[in-house]
């Protein structure tokens, strides 16, 4: 077998074998298949697609690239949620410590940005001396310890994941349903958790448009979960605006070290509650959503989620006075507001544009490898439905970069649409997926 047939087999829209498709992933894990051929299987996957059978078999190869844990002698049942991506998106930073304050043990694997979207990775290494690189004996000796690991794809978890991951984001692939659904899916399976809450974003900040594109990237995720013997479900989210008021590595994870302290933004807040309720509702540790939003309130309130988080960044490494003292973060040299340009109502963001903006100003990666500037990004003020005073500040950029910081304002100010008509407020979810 060779990669240049399996290329041209999808490139001509044809349907790959199990065989095929764990050819390729394997011999791309080791090294034995080149990027550039990688870049182009996967830009004939992003154009020709992939059938359901297709996907499942890609996420099993993917998957098992390197060791699938069985967590059963460290835990009876371990959890984990999973994003697939948004602009100011750090939920797992305030839900994976709240459900192990809980006592649900979270094993999770996450990413780094993807294009205009951040990684949860690179907000934890704003943290001087953080670790994301766990064995497999790591993972399970943390999680064993402290009932929380928060690792990235390490060289025997997922391996194929963690390259095809970097790859995508530089090869305008990423939107890909099947390789989302591989990627998300392959990290869970791996991880070995026994239940999953997949968050699953809607509109222009994230990889699903619309409520029809995310349903069927939901179904699937769900469908492919289930057969595997996961239990799970999916919530679809909004991204039509950036979530809180942070997007930026830094900013973002002194956004959620306020939420876990009792503050933080509203919305933000809440959708922290409602992604750990629904998953005390899939293990059955509540009755209804009322009771499981209380449990995940109190978990909040009382401090524990707090302090299940500093004992995660001391487990990796962390340096814990730095997030006990959050101005100590990268702190970006120019800070300037962005004054609204009329008076009204915000109607609309483009929230791909803002996640691009912090993208230009070093926040995100424009090619495989790119250091991160953890310090830059901007901090929004107003939400879909406000009403806007001129010359009163929409957001606040932070750059360290006079050129960046001119162009990014410039892309803010188009991506914000004020006009005089009054509109309503976007919802936090649009709906649920939980198939029988």
């Amino acid at each position: 077998m060779r990669a240049v047939d399996v290329i041209a087999k999808k490139r001509d829209g044809g349907e790959l074998t199990a065989e095929e498709i764990s050819f390729f992933i394997q011999g791309y894990t080791r090294d034995e298949i080149p990027d550039y051929q990688a870049s182009a299987w996967l830009m004939a996957i992003y154009l020709r697609g992939m059938t359901d059978r297709e996907t499942e078999h890609l996420t099993l190869a993917m998957a098992h690239s390197g060791d699938v844990l069985d967590l059963s002698d460290v835990a009876p049942l371990v959890v984990d949620k999973h994003s697939t991506g948004g602009v100011g998106d750090k939920v797992s930073l305030v839900a994976a410590p709240t459900l192990a304050a809980l006592g649900l043990p979270v094993g999770k694997m996450s990413g780094r940005g993807l294009g205009f979207t951040g990684g949860t990775l690179d907000k934890l290494e704003s943290i001087p001396g953080y670790r994301s690189d766990h064995t497999t004996q790591a993972f399970k000796d943390q999680l064993r310890r402290i009932g929380i690991v928060l690792t990235g794809q390490s060289a025997d978890l997922a391996p194929a994941d963690g390259k095809l991951y970097a790859l995508r984001d530089v090869t305008a692939t990423v939107p890909a349903l099947p390789l989302i659904v591989g990627s998300v899916m392959s990290k869970k399976i791996a991880g070995g958790a026994n239940a999953i809450v997949l968050d699953v974003k809607v509109g222009s900040g994230a990889f699903m448009k619309t409520v029809a594109e995310a349903t069927v990237l939901a179904e699937t995720m769900v469908r492919i979960g289930r057969s595997l013997g996961r239990r799970i479900v999916a919530l679809l989210s909004d991204m039509n605006q950036p979530l809180g008021w942070a997007v930026g590595n830094a900013l973002e994870l002194r956004e959620a070290i306020d939420t876990l302290r009792g503050g933080g933004p509203p919305d933000f807040y809440a959708h922290c509650i409602e992604v750990v309720a629904e998953m005390l509702l899939l293990v059955e540790r509540a009755g209804d959503l009322d009771a499981a939003r209380a449990l995940a309130a109190q978990a909040i309130t009382s401090g524990a989620a707090w302090e299940k988080f500093t004992a995660l960044i001391a487990a990796q490494g962390g340096d814990v006075p730095t997030v006990e003292h959050p101005e100590r973060l990268p702190q970006a040299r120019l800070v300037e507001p962005l004054p609204a340009p009329a008076d009204g109502f915000l109607q609309r963001v483009d929230a791909a544009q803002v996640g691009l903006a912090v993208m230009a100003l070093g926040g995100g990666r424009a090619k495989k490898g790119d250091a991160l500037d953890h310090a830059v990004g901007v901090v929004t003020h107003v939400k879909v439905g406000d009403r806007v005073s001129r010359g009163a500040p929409l957001l606040t950029l932070h750059a360290n970069d006079a050129q960046r910081l001119a162009e990014a304002r410039e892309r803010l100010l188009a991506a914000h649409i004020i006009g005089p008509q009054a509109v309503d407020p976007l919802p936090l979810f649009y709906g649920r997926i939980a198939l029988p």
